[in-house]
């Protein structure tokens, strides 16, 4: 439970922000009533199905379609030759701005396979029998060529070179050879060499961790048709409808006027769902057969063919005054960024050390492609694994001081007017009160027994704001239709009503929520990045506001006054200047608005600005069973700022998902790939996500430093969480055995030989 906000009333101040009304989309979802991308089903439809590289890297030397196409039931093939070229262009639209160029060879290969289950062919049948038949008779010629995976490896002057065009960007003098170094990011400020030789006490660790999957449970599934007239039309499960738009239209050389895409409910997306998979492939098969193609992965296609988050290895330096203060840091991040340059080492580099105030710092990021799918987002994309290398070297620097872990993060801690070391100046930030809410929880002195260990660790993401369109339309009968474009992630429909609600004076269940199809309501950027509750919900105020303007003057009509003398409070026109009047409720004045001047709605588009940045603290306690290895986690306790909770209960659910994300990250997950880059663990039952069975009962204390730059103050809230965990429960591992493990995840055997050498 939570420590805070655990009441259904409204905040003071308000009427509906700070509620828990039940989810919108809950009854549906039970019920399984909801629909899917999987779900939809059309006259004539085919079923596509993909042919995917067995080998890791390898040149294309032809593909024969023949023997599939003279199958019987089998509608259409297309391989990449089917595709349209063009030059690299990067485009926005998705969490980051892709490589076009580069995204249209990852969803079908050209002349090279990058890697084991890339793209090469599809196929569209009548039944999914007869597409599996089709692509066994799909016959390929390949030229195997050496592959590397290991991010250093890649590194290396004597790597296989995936790509002759890619040159590293960031350095100096431009290179002359290409190599697998995509790009060089680099922040500094102050002298790190002078600072790191003047400390009296020094810190050093390298630490690893592995690719891992954002583990969504719905597979990536979609419907697509393209009509006689070039029109064509796609359902699917994705973050951004409008990205899925943009980016097949781009693919297929198509006018973005020509799409049109309807997002269907998501099973989980946590990033993974940023980018486009199967949809330009649908919209191929659909206009080469003439009727609609459905394509659904597999869950092996979904760990071999799309998006983990990436392997890294971290090198921190730290170094300190004997009473704790940091006085330099120096940081290298080595990124994997699978078959194509876009790894997040970036948004890493920003959030490495943004916890604190260093005067001296130098923080360099390497993106490095590697024969592996190409990396894509995964909540706070790069933060929890720069976060754990450094969070995991101020467990050290806390225990080489014998400064209690807490005390030295808030010596050093970012506090309002401190510069970001990613540049902008903080301001309304709460990092020094999640501190506190930990240090003074009952769980931070719980007394531990024997093969116990308690971990802490911060986290930061800034968070972001962009494009967003929303509408408020008001019925007759006085309800109100909420319409946004943004897919409903972790609980977008029910804080979008709540401020609706709140700036209209009417309870939430008179609100409505909907998201709407891309000819319907204007652009929004994807659900990514924690941005919708802030972005789009400042449009759905400022459409309501619109629509609480227009009521006020619908009212001074009726009353034959100025509009100044008209006031709305409580969900109804006041007549300032005439007290004596009955007030006029929205329902009512919906009910007349074919009399007053027509229907009553509104729609505003804005390009939000002044996103607040979020902080986490997280407690973790766990035991280790000397025997096998084998970690229990204990208690586990999360604050953070949170800016102010729209909705207590989803926020909840954010910060626990998080953590539950986490402790999976450190403790089991990871691609596991054979001698010859084939992935070895492509399932549920290989790739061990956390289950209930697995984790105590994670609690949660939200701190509210509201967002000035927000009507109602908030902040995002669904990426912080994942920042902490890989670092708490490594301390509180290092804490329980006495040794410190520097590579994710901290599986039974790794922790076994560790005690076993530490023995020894």
């Amino acid at each position: 439970m939570s420590d805070v906000l655990d009441r259904p009333d409204a905040k003071p101040g308000f009427t509906s922000v700070g509620t828990r009304p039940i989810r919108p989309d809950g009854f549906d979802k039970v019920t399984g009533k909801a629909a899917y991308g999987a779900d939809l089903v059309m006259p004539g439809m085919l079923h596509g199905r993909i042919k995917r590289s067995p080998l890791a890297h390898a040149r294309i030397l032809g593909i024969d379609a023949r023997k599939a196409l003279a199958l019987p039931g089998v509608k259409a093939v297309v391989t990449g030759a089917d595709f349209p070229d063009f030059a690299a262009e990067i485009l926005e639209g998705g969490e980051a701005a892709s490589n076009t160029r580069d995204m249209a060879v990852n969803i079908i290969a050209r002349d090279k396979v990058l890697y084991d289950g890339h793209c090469v062919a599809a196929v569209a049948a009548i039944s999914p029998a007869i597409a599996e038949a089709a692509l066994e008779l799909i016959e390929v010629a390949y030229e195997p060529l050496p592959h590397v995976i290991d991010v250093e490896a890649a590194m290396a002057p004597d790597a296989p070179v995936l790509h002759d065009h890619l040159f590293t960007e960031g350095v100096e003098p431009r290179p002359t050879l290409p190599s697998n170094i995509a790009k060089r990011h680099e922040f500094v400020r102050g002298d790190v060499g002078a600072a790191l030789a003047e400390a009296e006490v020094t810190v050093v660790g390298r630490y690893t961790t592995k690719a891992v999957h954002q583990g969504y449970i719905e597979p990536h599934a979609c419907v697509a048709s393209m009509s006689a007239d070039g029109q064509g039309y796609v359902w699917s499960s994705s973050q951004g409808h409008f990205m899925v738009r943009t980016y097949c239209a781009k693919v297929l050389g198509l006018e973005i006027s020509d799409l049109r895409v309807t997002p269907a409910e998501i099973g989980g997306g946590f990033g993974g769902k940023t980018v486009v998979y199967l949809e330009p492939l649908a919209l191929a098969l659909s206009r080469a057969s003439g009727a609609p193609v459905k394509m659904v992965m597999s869950r092996d296609e979904v760990f071999r063919a799309t998006g983990p988050t990436s392997g890294g290895v971290i090198e921190v330096k730290l170094g300190a005054r004997p009473d704790g203060t940091i006085i330099a840091a120096d940081v290298t991040l080595k990124f994997q960024a699978g078959a194509f340059p876009g790894s997040p080492v970036g948004a890493a580099c920003m959030t490495a050390i943004a916890c604190y105030d260093i005067p001296n710092f130098s923080v360099v990021g390497w993106d490095v492609v590697t024969n592996s799918p190409k990396v894509a987002a995964y909540r706070a994309p790069g933060a929890p694994i720069a976060a754990f290398g450094v969070e995991s070297a101020m467990d050290e620097l806390a225990r080489k001081l014998g400064m209690d872990p807490i005390v030295l993060r808030a010596k050093n801690g970012a506090r309002n007017g401190v510069k970001a070391s990613y540049g902008p100046t903080f301001a309304n930030i709460g990092f020094l009160e999640t501190l506190d809410a930990i240090k003074q929880h009952p769980n931070y002195v719980i007394p531990l027994g024997p093969n116990q260990g308690r971990g802490v660790a911060a986290g930061f993401w800034f968070n972001v704001g962009g494009e967003s369109t929303a509408a408020v339309h008001l019925g007759e009968d006085g309800t109100a239709t909420v319409v946004t474009g943004n897919p409903d992630i972790g609980g977008s429909r029910a804080s979008m009503a709540i401020m609706a609600a709140e700036v209209l004076g009417v309870s939430v269940d008179r609100v409505r929520p909907m998201i709407a199809d891309t000819a319907s309501i204007g652009y929004s950027m994807l659900t990514g990045g924690s941005r919708t509750t802030f972005a789009t919900g400042m449009a759905v105020v400022q459409a309501a506001e619109k629509v609480v303007a227009e009521l006020k003057t619908r009212a001074a009509k009726i009353w034959d006054v100025p509009v100044e003398e008209v006031e709305w409070a409580a969900g109804q026109a006041v007549c300032l200047a005439k007290p004596d009047v009955r007030p006029l409720t929205l329902r009512g004045l919906a009910g007349q608005s074919a009399r007053t001047g027509g229907p009553i709605s509104a729609e505003v588009s804005l390009n939000a600005q002044g996103a607040g940045p979020g902080f986490a603290v997280h407690l973790c306690d766990v035991e280790v069973d000397p025997e096998t290895g084998h970690v229990t986690v204990l208690r586990y306790l999360a604050a953070q700022d949170v800016g102010r909770a729209i909705h207590p209960a989803y926020v909840e659910g954010q910060m626990q998902g998080g953590a539950a994300q986490g402790v999976g990250w450190a403790l089991n997950e990871e691609y596991i790939f054979d001698a010859e880059g084939r992935m070895e663990n492509a399932g549920f039952l290989d790739y061990r996500v956390p289950v209930a069975s697995d984790l105590p009962m994670i609690d949660t204390v939200m701190i509210e430093v509201p967002n000035p730059r927000h009507p109602y103050g908030a902040k995002g809230v669904g990426e912080a969480p994942i920042v902490p965990p890989l670092a708490a429960v490594a301390n509180a591992v290092r804490a329980a055995i006495g040794v410190r493990m520097p590579d994710l995840p901290l599986s039974p055997p790794k922790i076994r030989a560790a005690i076993d050498a530490k023995g020894a």
